[in-house]
């Protein structure tokens, strides 16, 4: 069967084979994703394949090296051996030719440095007491700085926009009926809902513990804040999450969502969530956020068309990527080609630039 591939095509079905040898669990549903990502980036180089491989089949960290090694051995035909035990710093490369040479560990190829470069780019992982001075930031500042709505409800005020005629009234019937002093009401406000949209699928592994960290210290510092994650469905987890102990919140909410470290299909889950009246009402009106780098594995179509209803419906719809902390990036799927111009599109690489932009929404919709 694979004599009748074009010659082209080979190295694409002989990396995701690769990797099921080294232990790794590719699917052939991730297979035949890398060849169609692929495709529609019209890669330009050797690194925008690797980066495609790096997403699709969803590599850990602490195997990506491994991951590089194979992705030189079948696109290079270069292959390197990791020094054993008494070897000296150099290593072995074996070319397609049968020929061998030796060549300097430090030495980068074209792809393997690029890549390892571009992947820095990608997402910034920040130390853990980074982390905690933002969700300090995040509880401290939250009540003052999230967004806010007028309510129906009125409040008494020295300069209002309406009459209070009960307290006039009152008042001029300790005078003798006489009106010495107008006294006027205004609207009350109230925060805003807050809606996260948090992506739990593979190619967002890295960032999905600090994301949830980030989602509980919203939920308990917000008025009214709801959760929901994305893979290849759709988990609402408020509930868990409003416990105060992190820990046990976490704990809670990551035995609810089933699809953790899975396929990506938002336009899906989105659809899910605005066919239930009750959480397409938490969007009305809300400060809508969508924590994903936006690698759609299902139908563009219904990923664009689930992001114009959540945008007419909510008061603003941003969009954090971790790809976004590069200042470079600029979306090459099709899916986010067509939503760019519905969002607000900004960096969710970590958890300060997250928690920095939750702070600002109000301030960035004020001055805009």
């Amino acid at each position: 069967m694979t004599e009748l591939l074009p010659r082209a095509l080979a190295p694409f079905i002989a990396l995701p084979q690769a990797l099921r040898r080294a232990g790794m669990p590719v699917s052939p549903d991730q297979t035949a994703g890398f060849i169609a990502a692929v495709g529609l980036l019209g890669p330009r180089d050797m690194t925008d394949i690797w980066r495609a491989g790096r997403a699709l089949f969803s590599i850990p960290p602490e195997r990506l090296e491994e991951y590089d090694a194979l992705f030189r051995a079948i696109f290079l035909g270069q292959t390197v051996a990791a020094p054993g035990e008494g070897d000296d710093d150099s290593v072995e490369a074996f070319e397609p030719t049968g020929d061998t040479h030796d060549i300097e560990a430090g030495d980068d190829t074209e792809a393997g440095g690029d890549a390892v470069v571009a992947e820095r780019l990608g997402r910034r992982d920040i130390a853990a007491d980074d982390a905690d001075r933002a969700l300090a930031r995040l509880r401290r500042e939250a009540p003052a700085a999230l967004p806010r709505r007028l309510s129906y409800r009125r409040r008494r005020a020295k300069r209002g926009d309406a009459p209070d005629l009960r307290r006039t009234l009152r008042d001029a019937s300790r005078h003798g009926g006489e009106v010495t002093h107008l006294f006027t009401t205004r609207r009350k406000t109230r925060q805003r809902r807050i809606l996260l949209l948090i992506d739990v699928s593979g190619s967002m592994k890295d960032r999905t513990e600090p994301t949830l960290r980030l989602a509980h210290a919203v939920i308990q510092a917000a008025d009214r804040a709801e959760v929901f994650t994305l893979g290849t469905r759709l988990t609402r987890i408020t509930a868990p999450l409003r416990l105060s102990d992190p820990d046990r919140a976490l704990s809670r909410a990551a035995a609810a969502v089933a699809d953790f470290d899975g396929g990506t299909r938002i336009g899906e889950a989105l659809t899910a969530f605005l066919a239930v009246p009750r959480f397409a009402g938490f969007a009305r009106g809300a400060a809508v956020v969508v924590l994903s780098d936006g690698l759609e594995r299902g139908d563009p179509a219904a990923m664009i068309d689930a992001v114009a209803r959540l945008g007419r419906s909510a008061w603003r719809l941003d969009w954090l990527s971790p790809l976004a902390g590069d200042p470079d990036y600029s979306p090459e799927t099709a899916g986010m080609k067509a939503i760019l111009p519905m969002i607000h599109l900004a960096d969710g690489a970590g958890t300060a630039a997250i928690t920095n932009h939750i702070l600002t929404m109000a301030r960035e919709r004020r001055t805009a």
